[in-house]
């Protein structure tokens, strides 16, 4: 309690305040917030212009850009599993095999 109201009477004297602003590691951290609030405000405006782009898009460009992924991975999956050389994982013969 004494030190809350302690800090709240530094922070309400003027010339503390002001002397603390002008030092270096408050300028400095005052310098990494605004770096930081800006970085992330232009990352919303590209990531809102992006959103904003796949929506004037025609109805299905998106579910067609979908079905093309899908399409695509599944003949990859199928040419990996027909291209693998040996026998699946677990099918070794070897010293127990036909225990």
């Amino acid at each position: 309690m004494v030190f809350r109201r302690l800090l709240a009477a530094l922070l309400h004297n003027p010339q503390l305040v002001e002397r603390l602003s002008e030092s270096r590691p408050i300028r400095r951290a005052a310098q990494l917030t605004a770096f930081a609030l800006l970085q992330l405000q232009l990352r919303g405006h590209d990531a809102a212009r992006r959103l904003r782009a796949l929506a004037d898009q025609p109805p299905g460009s998106l579910g067609r850009r979908v079905v093309r992924f899908k399409d695509t991975f599944s003949q990859e999956l199928r040419r990996r599993l027909r291209d693998r050389r040996g026998p699946p994982p677990g099918h070794q013969k070897g010293p127990g095999a036909n225990a």
